[in-house]
């Protein structure tokens, strides 16, 4: 029996917009829909709907849709792969396809998301993003496997553009725009390795493709981000979405402050 008021479109919109999301924004989020609480009327799928709204015919919402398990099991380490399954694991991993692999780690919301009519996945078989609005082609493509979170991607675009971020619920752990700070920012230890992944090339045929990226590293993002809100209380506007803490800021502003951070503090 539901005894409490249900959380509703409505409800929703009224939190979004209090904290600051207003029409015609570029907002990338980050979300727990656990974190919201109570019973959500239309589940992920309001969230999404209300944010929409919010946003209006103008603005672009965005998504990370991450599938970090299409990778060579060699570099597997939680868990490990055993050896002898390597070659049975490659021979018969899926190729990446932006319509049908399935987001791993991003939460319901995302998953919800890259599967709704009108939105658009970049095609990248790691770090892919999904967007739907007026500036979402644009946004999305194109997406080159070589630094899949660099200059030429997603991401770069969204600061170009002046995006905002919107963590609803979540912490700064899973703040993918810190990743752009890493290509930018000098820190010790930076490097770079070769990635690999399963794409699908003509004849219906799966090859494995390698390319290079930074070694990324998110271990100090929550020590990061504090120091954010911290020095740049500013550039952040706080509230809630139903029970969620959020956080409201401008990318291009948080971004900048971490390729400095990053090469004082690495």
């Amino acid at each position: 029996m539901i005894t409490e008021r249900p959380i509703t479109i409505q409800d929703l919109s009224r939190d979004l917009a209090a904290l600051g999301v207003k029409e015609g924004m570029t907002v990338l989020l980050h979300s727990s829909l656990k974190s919201i609480g109570g019973w959500i009327v239309g589940g992920a799928e309001a969230v999404i709907l209300a944010l929409t709204e919010v946003l209006g015919k103008e603005g672009t919402l965005v998504m990370p849709t991450q599938s970090p398990n299409l990778t060579n099991p060699e570099t597997w380490g939680n868990p490990p792969a055993d050896p002898k399954w390597w070659q049975l694991i490659r021979d018969s991993m899926p190729p990446f396809d932006p319509d049908a692999t399935v987001t791993s780690g991003m939460g319901v919301i995302p998953e919800t998301f890259r599967k709704q009519k009108g939105v658009i996945r970049s095609l990248h078989p790691h770090v892919s993003f999904a967007a739907r609005g007026r500036a979402a082609k644009g946004l999305m493509d194109p997406h080159p496997l070589t630094d899949g979170l660099g200059e030429s991607s997603p991401l770069a675009r969204l600061y170009d553009a002046d995006a905002f971020v919107l963590m609803l619920g979540t912490g700064y752990g899973s703040n993918t725009s810190f990743h752009l700070a890493e290509y930018r920012a000098a820190w010790r230890g930076k490097e770079h390795i070769t990635s690999q992944a399963p794409v699908s090339r003509a004849g219906g045929k799966t090859e494995w493709v390698s390319f290079s990226d930074i070694n990324y590293h998110s271990d100090d993002f929550e020590a990061l981000g504090a120091a954010f809100e911290q020095e740049c209380k500013e550039a952040c506007s706080y509230g809630n979405v139903g029970a969620a803490s959020c956080v409201l800021v401008k990318q291009r502003r948080m971004v900048d402050f971490a390729v400095e951070w990053l090469a004082r503090n690495r």
